[in-house]
């Protein structure tokens, strides 16, 4: 019994568990080390974020002969000329849109409450248990508005306690472009024979599943936010540039994202006029039609291969775990998780084969 694997894996659950409830009964040790952890957390999860979208234009530029820090330079001048057309042209029209939806909050609340009671009215015939569970779901939504707008201050603190944390993106961005090659040949110096292969197996792998994510899924934002801005546009939709700026966030989360970026344009728009929100109805219907069936197929292929249904359940654990920025990692979070596993079951594999051949000689 000791050598099958259901034993072994039960084994190393139960193991796991343990010190999970361990470390959780003297988190105050582990304190300082978790502050620590996450200062360096968000600016490296950043650079790497930058580094896969930098990648493919540092070796087109190293194939045309260009030294690596001469790539690196021309990256980094690329990215201050970004920048500074969003800071200079894109950011004040953001500003100004965010102020007008600040300052139009309230009566945008109130239109809503105003077509839910409306068709509350019209739903005469739900049971009066239904009618106030909506009822509390909408006053809900209401008091959560109130809070967000009270503890603006301090999420303008955090913001601000943030972009300090950014001020690092930009060293570690550098020695990640510098190195990048170093660092598997680095790893599997530690190890030798088999192991050796199968960490730099291992770690290819986790390579190319993060860089297939990163790059498909900034190609697919673009491109939607490209059309949907274009759509917007010509219906006339009020806070167009924010609500696309929004999208492309929302459609780095594989399926649900659209549909996530649909909800807040769909708000507005029906606010706005019931036509502009027909409109927006077929917009994100066509957008949605070019995803699934040329963008994404063509962009991002089956690199991941994970089924929608796995999608949305990883969506949702993450969304009850860790709100929207652990929503944003958690479909490649997974896919690392389930590259891991699926090496070291490969690794196992190979293993079991060798022995059992010995065996047999």
């Amino acid at each position: 019994m000791l050598n099958k694997v259901w034993f072994r894996t039960g084994v190393a659950l139960l193991i796991l568990f343990l010190l999970i409830k361990l470390i959780m009964e003297v988190h105050s040790v582990f304190t300082p080390f978790i502050i620590i952890l996450q200062s360096v957390l968000i600016p490296l999860l950043l650079s790497g974020f930058l580094f896969y979208i930098c990648l493919p234009f540092q070796k087109i530029l190293e194939k045309n002969k260009v030294p690596r820090w001469g790539s690196i330079t021309i990256i980094f001048i690329g990215l201050i000329i970004i920048i500074g057309i969003i800071v200079g042209f894109v950011g004040p029209l953001i500003a100004e849109q965010i102020e007008n939806l600040v300052n139009q909050i309230p009566t945008l609340q109130h239109e809503v409450q105003h077509i839910i009671n409306y068709s509350l009215d019209q739903m005469e015939r739900l049971p009066p248990d239904v009618t106030n569970r909506i009822n509390k779901m909408v006053q809900s939504m209401s008091d959560n508005t109130a809070d967000i707008l009270s503890n603006s201050f301090s999420y303008i603190t955090s913001i601000i306690s943030t972009l300090f944390l950014l001020i690092m993106v930009p060293f570690f961005l550098i020695y990640m472009l510098k190195d990048h090659e170093r660092f598997i040949p680095f790893i599997a110096k530690l190890f030798k024979g088999d192991r050796k292969v199968f960490v730099v197996e291992l770690l290819e792998d986790l390579d190319h599943t993060v860089k297939s994510y990163i790059q498909g899924q900034v190609t697919v934002s673009i491109i939607l936010g490209v059309i949907l801005y274009i759509g917007y546009s010509i219906i006339g939709l009020n806070y167009t540039l924010l609500l696309v700026m929004f999208a492309c966030v929302a459609n780095m989360i594989p399926f649900l994202g659209p549909w996530m970026a649909f909800a807040p344009a769909a708000i507005i728009a029906i606010i706005q006029s019931p036509t502009i929100f027909i409109w927006v109805c077929i917009i994100t219907l066509i957008a949605q039609q070019l995803e699934g069936n040329v963008i994404t197929p063509n962009v991002m292929g089956k690199s991941l291969n994970i089924h929608p249904l796995t999608i949305i359940v990883v969506i949702l654990a993450a969304g009850n775990i860790g709100g929207f920025g652990l929503i944003l990692i958690a479909v490649p979070l997974y896919a690392v998780i389930k590259t891991i596993i699926g090496n070291v079951f490969s690794y196992r594999e190979q293993i079991m084969e060798k022995a059992n051949s010995d065996v047999k000689e």
